[in-house]
């Protein structure tokens, strides 16, 4: 009996330990994907399906930028990332805030995307994330965008999450596009030793209730972030530093708005201005405004 109790708690410790190493190497490579890369965006559509003789394809989009990625949150089970891209003359640059992603680590709440500014609330159990992590994905004015869970995988060499889960259109398709009002994204992100890669398989759909799904064409997404010295990237970070009180109350305030765990729907503009236009204005600076101008921005 003694035998068998220690070969039990060798056991239990062996597995608690892979476990463990497991999940720093999740955490590693998340991190990994922090400091100044330069980035090229490219987007192509691949195959289309409209039946409307008239359908023209977008472009091909090939763009490319100096962005800094901020470890904001780093904590055993959340690690916030929020991306920054610094452009205009290198002599004196300019910061735009960008993107944000933050990691969960077996998170059973998420924001799913439905259409035209809705996501429902959902509630997973614990076995279906376990040992899982949610990316959760924000706009520039950390309004959601989009959310999954997936798994971490490291095997020959390689470190990579998939997911697959919908979303609004992107910025560089909502002001030119109206024929369809989903994006369904299919999301792989993978550590490679020069930086990292965003790789996407996407489709654009047309979802109206009560109806199928229709698919107006498939969309492929490569984008590389190359690492470079930090210093390249030093105006954002100091920009960070000198507004990060600010975006911690917005953070804030949206935090309490997900934390009423129920489904969430958008105003476009408010009069006439989109969200993003007043946190980006130096009036907004206050606790008081910021809470405000969010709430205003949420439908009851």
């Amino acid at each position: 009996m003694k035998n068998t109790a220690f070969i039990i708690f060798v056991l239990g410790f062996t597995f608690s330990t892979m476990a463990q190493s497991k999940k720093q190497k999740d955490q590693e490579a998340i991190k990994a994907m922090c400091g100044c890369y330069e980035v090229t965006f490219n987007f192509a559509e691949t195959f289309q399906y409209s039946e409307d003789s008239l359908y023209r394809p977008s472009k091909n989009k090939v763009d490319k930028g100096l962005e800094w990625a901020q470890l904001v949150t780093d904590e055993d089970d959340k690690i916030s990332i929020q991306h920054l891209l610094q452009v205009g003359n290198p002599a004196e640059p300019m910061v735009i805030k960008h993107w944000r992603q933050d990691w969960l680590f077996e998170n059973t709440d998420l924001y799913t995307y439905h259409a035209n500014n809705k996501w429902a609330f959902q509630n997973k159990a614990k076995t279906d994330v376990a040992g899982q992590w949610t990316q959760k994905v924000f706009q520039v004015d950390d309004s959601p965008r989009y959310e999954g869970s997936a798994t971490w995988v490291h095997v020959d060499g390689k470190s990579y999450w998939e997911n697959t889960t919908d979303a609004p259109l992107p910025r560089r398709e909502y002001t030119t596009r109206s024929d369809y009002n989903v994006t369904e994204r299919g999301n792989r992100q993978e550590i490679k030793n020069f930086g990292w890669i965003h790789d996407q398989n996407n489709k654009k759909i047309v979802r109206k209730d009560g109806k199928e799904d229709v698919i107006v064409a498939h969309e492929k997404g490569y984008n590389v972030y190359k690492k470079v010295d930090d210093n390249r990237c030093a105006v954002a970070a100091q920009w960070w530093k000198d507004n990060t009180n600010k975006w911690a109350l917005v953070r804030t305030k949206w935090d309490e708005i997900y934390g009423r765990n129920k489904d969430l729907v958008l105003e476009e503009k408010v009069d006439n201005k989109v969200l993003y236009k007043y946190l980006f204005d130096d009036g907004y600076e206050t606790k008081e405004k910021i809470d405000q101008v969010i709430e205003s921005f949420v439908k009851k």
